[in-house]
């Protein structure tokens, strides 16, 4: 499932950088697209952190602060939420860091966010979105959580809808439980944000009357480290050289084609690995480089790098996959392939990579 969202990411994003290209300053045509690609960002974020959650692996927690997000997910939201609820939102401004993943508490306000809509969603209301800073100056204890003493950012959703009642409430945190109809939700939602803010060093707390609503605390420890800022995305730098693009799904080769071509490249490109292989047989110094999938009909990119690359040792091959269990960049590099990265791609991901493969060949 992941590999096949990330071919659907892979192509959302492509084609709206390049048609953002397209757009220019042209407005609202350029800020509309430039709202796609973060939504599309995001979504690729997520998918990451979904896969990152079932293999308890580590994640990117920097340093952050959480008020820029909330307010950038709010205006997110607006646009999905019915017209009968009103957003109201208190943001107190502060300069406090926490550590944290981004992708996650962009997860953790959309869902809590989502909840409180779907709380609100017969009769309409209010959904209040506050954030604040909290000093404890002792050990409080809650029934999902314990907060030492400290400072600790407290972010809070509350909404007028239906409540929930007690019994429903001692379970609301586990895994798979839920009161929504088939199709509405899997349960997994507070369970996965319980477990991420405990993580964190903090705490989830819930209080709610039945017929008067709902609101849902989180507390973020602060932490004494300076904000780490987004990196601006260099350009994607140009070529002439000769490539040959393979991936099984033609919305990609093409897309990919495109984009590459725009960098000044040659592409040629095919949906088979099987076909690709017998045009490389026929002239192996026809390409500069080869960039392949990894999960296609036939046979495997990694699969088609060991034939290539006994035609031609030395050949720069860059491996991408949407998700794998077989291969990484390790295992990548030992089969002698040069450049491994995961969908969805970008232009400037890309673009550098191509650049350092050719540079490190020569």
């Amino acid at each position: 499932i992941a590999h096949d969202f990330n071919n659907i990411l892979g192509a959302i994003i492509g084609y709206t950088e390049m048609a953002r290209e397209d757009a220019g300053n042209r407005m609202p045509l350029a800020d509309d697209l430039d709202k796609v690609l973060l939504a599309a960002n995001r979504a690729k974020d997520l998918v990451k952190q979904i896969l990152g959650f079932s293999r308890q692996s580590g994640v990117a927690r920097i340093p952050m602060r959480i008020l820029p997000l909330v307010k950038e997910t709010l205006k997110m939201l607006r646009a999905s939420i019915p017209t009968t609820i009103s957003i109201k939102a208190s943001l107190k401004p502060s300069g406090r860091v926490i550590l944290a993943d981004p992708s996650q508490v962009h997860q953790i306000v959309m869902n809590l966010c989502s909840n409180a809509a779907h709380a609100m969603e017969t009769g309409g209301g209010v959904m209040t979105v506050a954030v604040k800073e909290q000093l404890l100056d002792k050990p409080v204890a809650f029934e999902s959580g314990r907060l030492l003493p400290g400072e600790y950012i407290e972010l809070s959703v509350s909404d007028t809808g239906t409540g929930i009642g007690p019994d429903v409430l001692a379970r609301i945190f586990e895994p798979y439980f839920t009161t929504k109809e088939v199709g509405k939700g899997t349960g997994m939602g507070l369970s996965i944000i319980h477990g991420i803010i405990k993580s964190y060093g903090g705490a989830v707390t819930v209080d709610s009357v039945v017929g008067m609503g709902t609101t849902f605390r989180v507390y973020f420890p602060v932490v004494q480290e300076e904000e780490k800022t987004e990196e601006l995305i260099p350009a994607s730098p140009s070529g002439k050289e000769r490539i040959l693009f393979v991936d099984d799904e033609e919305v990609l080769t093409r897309m990919g084609k495109i984009m590459l071509e725009r960098l000044g490249y040659t592409v040629t490109e095919y949906n088979s690995s099987l076909e690709a292989l017998a045009v490389f047989m026929q002239d192996p110094d026809r390409f500069d480089l080869v960039i392949t999938d990894q999960t296609m009909p036939g046979m495997t990119g990694t699969d088609l790098a060991r034939r290539l690359l006994q035609l031609r040792p030395g050949l720069p091959i860059i491996l991408c996959t949407g998700f794998s269990n077989l291969v990484n960049e390790e295992s990548a590099q030992l089969l002698g392939i040069k450049g491994f990265v995961l969908k969805p791609l970008s232009k400037s991901v890309i673009g550098q990579l191509i650049r350092k493969v050719l540079q490190d060949t020569k």
